[in-house]
């Protein structure tokens, strides 16, 4: 800790020379002033590390100093230390950016836990998050080997979300690793799991809430006449992703639960988002409403009757509620809505499809310049942060909790970073997305897939006879051997969803009340 400069500036300098000894003892150099004036020039003219700043001087005050240092040097850090405790003076001082605020007298430890928390502190918080993680790396392996149920797995799963966003902030990259590895094998022991589960779940009573039960299980028990409620469903969202979206919904809504729930397989729109609004599996949907109801390798738009089955659900549950629907597909319909959203204040029940995290993941199969942009979780966690600041749809929150609506959060599946190909071989109709297949002829990997000989045994229409379904596990993707390496290079390290994997399946639907 040699070589940190600390300028100290107090007009009764000479009452602090046994601190300023200590500061020595611990290798710290410090140079004194007893006036702002001085204190401006030393600063213009040396590199300090730390300012630690007296606010009741003569001639200029504490906080008339701390502004022009802050126009000379804006990141240096400056610590505020005062005899009064004036509120205004906290605010004041808070307002400019101080790096602490001590409260006179304070003795040594004190200004040593400051130096540390804003000179040291990235290095003790990485050293601490590495123990802790080293600590929870051996229990994370045991509930691995032990895990059996999709709570268990909730817990997990969040657990190793929890841990990549900590670890993601320290400079240690081989901790980072070794979790990377821990996820690798929760999503192969995962689709094992679910590989088992799956198709007892959708007619077992102990069963996860799957996109087909959410709106009845979280979303109508919150509706009453007397609080309207904004429902969000952002497309494509992850567990991860939405973790970081928290804190800004934070400054305007408190989180009342927390809900995890399973994406329906195929980890897809077109049937996990029309099972949502339709509050059926795909089977019933494609016998209850034919004209709704699109297959693979029908023509046209997979979910464009996202409303009426919606309207359909509702009817279906005898509620009577005033309800509108919007679906967001451009920067225009998402700012008309944020302009003209006080006109949902008489709904019960106002839904908003957002689409932006779907257009960015099928952006980074496309744009070179968005693989750039995310080329790993960590930047697409970013970029997502990055539009939601700046989206109409923060805004529409915002508007949400000024008309005191509550807000229901959630998404229709994940997504997840493609890494290897696995072969599939099929005949001209085959289904064309890379985390699932349908279709006739069907010839692939075994130990890669779930698949499903008889759709109808997981509620999945069978578009043509003798047309199994198989999901690919973990971070595969399905290749042609036709032109296949061209093909990998192409997709591979891309988000792409359909399949089985933690990042898809287990999503978040979280309910908030207005602050």
């Amino acid at each position: 800790m040699s070589n940190i400069q600390i300028l100290w500036v107090d007009d009764e300098i000479a009452l602090l020379k046994p601190h300023i000894l200590f500061l020595e003892r611990k290798n710290y150099t410090t140079t004194t002033s007893t006036n702002g004036a001085d204190a401006i020039d030393l600063v213009k003219e040396n590199n300090y590390d730390i300012v630690f700043l007296d606010e009741n001087m003569p001639g200029l005050t504490g906080l008339e100093t701390l502004a022009q240092i802050k126009q000379i040097k804006t990141n240096l850090p400056v610590v505020m230390i005062t005899k009064s405790e004036e509120e205004y003076i906290m605010e004041e001082a808070i307002g400019s950016k101080i790096a602490d605020y001590l409260i006179k007298p304070v003795n040594p430890s004190q200004i040593l836990l400051s130096l540390k928390k804003n000179l040291d502190n990235s290095r003790l918080v990485s050293e601490k998050t590495t123990a802790n993680y080293q600590q929870e790396f051996r229990k994370i392996a045991i509930d691995l080997s032990l895990v059996n149920s999709y709570e268990d797995w909730i817990i997990l799963y969040k657990k190793l979300i929890h841990w990549e966003l900590e670890l993601e902030g320290i400079s240690d990259s081989g901790m980072l690793g070794i979790l990377e590895s821990q996820k690798q094998e929760a999503n192969n022991q995962f689709f094992k799991f679910i590989k088992r589960n799956y198709e007892d779940f959708l007619t077992s009573n102990d069963s996860p809430t799957f996109s087909h039960t959410l709106f009845k299980n979280y979303v109508v028990p919150k509706l009453n006449k007397d609080q309207g409620v904004l429902w969000v469903i952002i497309d494509n969202l992850r567990y991860d992703q939405y973790q970081i979206l928290e804190p800004l919904i934070n400054n305007y809504y408190k989180k009342e639960t927390e809900n995890s729930y399973f994406s329906i397989l195929p980890t897809a729109t077109q049937y996990a988002r029309n099972a949502i609004f339709s509050g059926l599996m795909p089977l019933e949907m494609e016998k209850k409403y034919p004209n709704y109801w699109k297959n693979d390798t029908d023509e046209g738009g997979m979910n464009l009757y996202e409303n009426e089955f919606l309207s359909a659900q509702i009817k279906r549950l005898n509620l009577k509620i005033k309800h509108e629907y919007y679906k967001i597909t451009s920067l225009k319909s998402g700012k008309d809505l944020a302009d003209n959203f006080n006109g949902t204040k008489q709904n019960d029940l106002t839904t908003v499809v957002y689409n932006f995290v779907d257009m960015l993941s099928h952006s980074k199969t496309e744009m070179e310049v968005i693989k750039e942009l995310a080329g790993d979780d960590k930047a697409y966690r970013s970029l997502t942060l990055s539009w939601f600041k700046n989206s109409p749809l923060f805004e529409i929150i915002q508007k949400a909790k000024e008309l005191g609506q509550k807000l229901i959060l959630t998404t229709d599946h994940g997504t997840i970073n493609c890494k290897h190909p696995s072969k599939v071989i099929g005949d001209k109709n085959i289904s064309s997305n890379l985390r699932y297949k349908t279709g006739k002829s069907l010839t692939y990997e075994e130990k890669d897939v779930y698949a499903v000989r008889n759709p109808k045994d997981i509620f999945l229409p069978t578009g043509a006879m003798n047309s199994p379904f198989i999901f690919a596990k973990e971070d595969f993707f399905f290749a042609y051997p036709n032109n296949f390496n061209h093909f990998v290079k192409y997709y591979k390290n891309t988000y792409q969803h359909g399949g089985i994997s933690l990042e898809e399946m287990i999503i978040p639907c979280v309910i908030y009340s207005p602050k």
